[in-house]
């Protein structure tokens, strides 16, 4: 069966859903992704091997060649959830209009698919010296379920990796961890007119709140790096709900924030001291508070500057490796063992957003790069 052209396969991955969400409503199974990229894998010769996940979701590990070293392209087959009534054109249905293809998901990230497959097709796979294995993950825009799989089955081996998220092509070789926490306070209800009557679980949390911001102030003060645009690390205060009546004391309130941290703080470490944070500033209230992880955190990333693979990267592309602030599955990667790099087509200025696209020339160069690096790991 003669494979697949470009515009075919990224119309095809894009016209598949694959919503990840914590929103079970919006969630939707990335099977059908793991599946068409599985058969247009398999038809080119590689090996197939579907890492089954809950929720009917999978990972796809696609192996072509053998030997110690070997070469990943990896990248995430879901997408976030989307606002159709926003968007100019159907987001799943592949549009092309003014130099560039728009739809749910060609720029972060099934459009490093089409790339990476497109860049294979044109080789002479049976020079492999070493492996070349294509990784697509389920989940990254939600829990890193995928991912989190992969380094406790500990079956993925190679000795370099490339995370094709969006980058402009121009590598990133350190990014910031994330952490999504919520803490839920315990007051006591009573009428309104006399506070004696209650504790406000709402006023705690005023107390909450400022705790945490000092504790921001004090990371800042503490952790700087100029490589990254925001060079500090951040707390976002993203939700707070709390209370049912104006006439009735608030005995619930939770809030939801986030922080970003930047490489040489542990996630683990964090956590502890924003924990600590909040039980200092309910001393005495007689409040009670819940802490929870609303997912499990990725680690900030960073690979040093002199490994082989980021000089490489810099040599075919001619970029200096920098950072980014959004968080991607290279710290599970470098885990397993592997030198990476989050290198891509695409800009991730329009992710996550109405009108998502996939600019025309950022495909030629990325097909070409990943030629030059199947060729430099794999065969030569």
């Amino acid at each position: 069966m003669k494979p697949l052209l470009f515009t075919d396969l990224l119309g095809q991955l894009i016209a598949q859903p694959s919503i990840s969400s914590a929103n079970p409503a919006l969630d939707v199974s990335n099977r059908p992704v793991i599946d068409l990229l599985a058969n247009c894998l398999q038809e080119l010769g590689f090996s197939i091997e579907i890492q089954e996940l809950p929720g009917n979701k999978a990972n796809l590990i696609a192996t072509l060649g053998s030997g110690p070293h070997g070469l990943v392209l990896a990248g995430h087959t879901d997408t976030v959830p989307c606002d159709a009534p926003l968007w100019a054109s159907d987001p799943f249905a592949l549009t092309d209009r003014d130099q560039r293809f728009y739809g749910l998901g060609t720029t972060d990230m099934k459009g490093f698919f089409a790339v990476a497959i497109e860049a294979i097709k044109d080789l002479d796979l049976q020079t492999l010296r070493q492996p070349l294995i294509i990784l697509a993950t389920a989940d990254e825009e939600s829990s890193m379920a995928g991912a989190r799989a992969l380094t406790q089955a500990k079956t993925l081996q190679a000795r370099y990796a490339i995370v094709g998220e969006p980058t402009n092509l121009k590598p990133v070789r350190m990014h910031k961890g994330v952490m999504m926490e919520s803490v839920r306070l315990q007051g006591q209800s009573g009428h309104s007119s006399n506070p004696a009557l209650g504790r406000s679980a709402l006023d705690a949390m005023h107390l909450v709140i400022a705790e945490l911001m000092q504790l921001r102030q004090q990371w800042g003060k503490r952790y700087q790096n100029p490589a990254f645009d925001v060079a500090v690390p951040t707390l976002n205060l993203a939700s707070i709900h709390g209370g049912d009546a104006p006439n009735r004391i608030c005995q619930h309130c939770e809030l939801r924030f986030d922080v970003r941290l930047l490489p040489g703080m542990q996630n683990d470490e964090v956590r502890h001291s924003v924990r600590q944070a909040i039980d200092s500033s309910l001393i005495g209230s007689g409040i009670t508070a819940n802490c929870e992880s609303l997912f499990a955190g990725v680690e900030a990333f960073i690979e040093p500057a002199e490994h082989e693979l980021i000089q490489t990267v810099e040599r075919l592309t001619g970029y200096s490796s920098g950072s980014a602030n959004f968080a991607t599955e290279a710290p599970f990667l470098q885990s397993l063992g592997m030198q990476t790099v989050v290198l891509g087509p695409g800009s991730i200025d329009c992710a996550h957003q109405a009108n998502e696209y996939l600019a025309h020339d950022q495909i030629k160069p990325a097909i070409a790069l990943l030629k030059n690096l199947i060729g430099t790991y794999c065969i030569n």
